[in-house]
């Protein structure tokens, strides 16, 4: 069982370094769970790009803008300048974007950009039809209901992975490995992640000391429907307020712009900030009011959301909808290069959301997340590509499968802790106190008897604590009070 490239995970950034490797190379994606389970799958809004020559050096600042300082500059370079081109790619292998009524690409405008940018498919169906259609473009073997459970490591090169399949473990060897597994959605009560986003990944790399970065920096959408019994809450795209949704309290006061000059267009970090400080100073609920739109206009442009607020009873859009933010991104993760290298390990890659590009700073401008796995998933596989085929010379190490115990009964009780832990004390608003407090609780749980699964949470959310912590100014997402 030995491949070229080995690719855990097959969202946008998986799909797009799959099908841009040839059918000569022999490549294998691994799922956790079925294909679609990943938060590809359910982006709504759409995928930004710099439209042209002139349009580049505005996207940029946006981006910067957006990540408040924090952005590094050849990453952001990178994203903009590569974005065309990675769209157009799309485009040429058959893909199709929204368009308007003159047969033109339809762009539109969201929350942090200074202009319409932003394309979409399927009104609100951009991810989901993105990854269709890469599913349908790749060429390679995919490996389903398998969860990766170690990295095969040493003297600091990767040669394949261990995976739990039906209950039983093996090794996979290959020559590169790279990780697309997604974010932490699952590490938190209220989020707007596949439920199969759990952060194993990154809690594995903790544990085979891989480093982690800006692991305090998780984004909170500021516009979800939480009143469901299902962990995954229902994302209401930025989408909406850019073309022209409002939030409002009980009486229908826009009262973001007390906070922001650009009220409902305001980066998603001051939405999602100002309606928690709103909603605790006044006890108000808060709603998205969307009766802005025309009836026929709304069932075309954001047919998903229309429908699934329709089973849930909502007259949309003429009915306000009930909103709290909610967990939906994690800006770092497992610090690579700009060409998705992991430090220090030979041959082992990451891209998409489990990576930390630097490129979205202090919070992400939306959008920016499809294009950046798309643009850095490209450069991942060129790298691979252009290396010197040694095999023949190489020298495959046999790794003796570790008989571990992943999960327990208990675990699951556990987890449910765990996500009311960090909900509570490591979300939109942190103090130290606060912080402190989810730090011992999670060392006790770590230190009681667990599976190796809910262990990597564990690790993946201490890791976020310590690093929120760590950083004692508020910037971006990460907001602490001294309480």
């Amino acid at each position: 069982m030995r491949y070229d490239t080995i690719i855990i995970g097959s969202g946008i950034a998986g799909l797009y370094a799959a099908i841009n490797i040839p059918k000569t190379q022999k490549v294998l994606l691994i799922n956790k769970r079925e294909s679609f389970k990943c938060n590809s799958f359910y982006a709504q809004g759409g995928i930004a790009l710099s439209k042209d020559e002139e349009d580049i050096a505005l996207h940029i600042k946006d981006t910067k803008d957006a990540g408040a300082g924090l952005c590094d500059d050849e990453a952001v370079d990178i994203l903009t300048k590569y974005s065309k081109e990675a769209i157009n790619d799309l485009i040429n292998r058959g893909f199709e974007f929204d368009k308007n009524d003159d047969g033109e690409l339809a762009y539109t405008k969201e929350a942090a950009h200074s202009t319409s940018r932003i394309l979409h498919a399927g009104g609100d169906a951009t991810g989901r039809y993105m990854h269709h259609f890469l599913l349908s473009q790749n060429p390679h073997p995919m490996l389903g209901d398998t969860r990766v459970v170690d990295l095969l490591i040493k003297d600091g090169e990767c040669y394949g992975v261990t995976v739990l399949e039906h209950r039983e473990l093996r090794n996979i060897y290959a020559k590169n490995v790279i990780i697309a597994s997604g974010g932490v959605g699952s590490l938190y009560e209220y989020h707007t992640n596949a439920p199969t986003i759990s952060a194993d990944m990154q809690g594995l790399c903790i544990l085979k000391g891989i480093e982690l970065e800006n692991m305090e920096m998780m984004q909170f959408h500021p516009t979800v429907y939480v009143n469901n019994s299902y962990a995954q809450k229902l994302l209401l795209t930025e989408a909406l307020r850019g073309e022209g949704a409002t939030i409002e309290d009980e009486e229908g006061r826009r009262f973001l712009f007390d906070y922001d000059e650009r009220g409902e267009l305001a980066s998603r970090d001051i939405v999602s900030k100002s309606i928690f400080d709103y909603s605790q100073k006044t006890g108000s609920k808060i709603y998205l009011n969307m009766g802005n739109f025309e009836y026929q206009f709304f069932i075309k442009r954001f047919p998903n959301i229309f429908n699934t607020l329709k089973n849930l009873g909502f007259n949309a859009p003429a009915q306000r909808i009930p909103i709290s933010p909610a967990f939906h991104y994690a800006i770092g993760g497992i610090k690579t290069d700009s060409k998705g290298l992991v430090p220090n390990v030979k041959n082992l890659y990451a891209i998409g959301e489990v990576a930390s590009t630097r490129v979205h700073g202090a919070n992400r401008l939306a959008s920016n997340s499809l294009l950046e796995g798309l643009v850095f998933a490209l450069r991942t596989v060129n790298d691979i590509l252009s290396k010197k085929d040694d095999s023949k010379n190489k020298i495959f190490l046999e790794f003796e499968v570790l008989d571990e115990v992943m999960s327990l009964k208990t675990d699951k009780v556990k987890k449910n802790e765990l996500r009311e832990i960090m909900w509570k004390n490591v979300s939109i608003v942190r103090s130290k106190k606060g912080l402190n407090g989810a730090l011992s609780q999670v060392n006790v749980i770590l230190k009681g008897n667990i599976g190796k699964l809910l262990k990597f949470r564990l690790l993946t959310a201490r890791e976020i604590i310590l690093a929120a912590l760590a950083r004692r100014e508020s910037v971006g997402v990460h907001t602490i009070i001294e309480e």
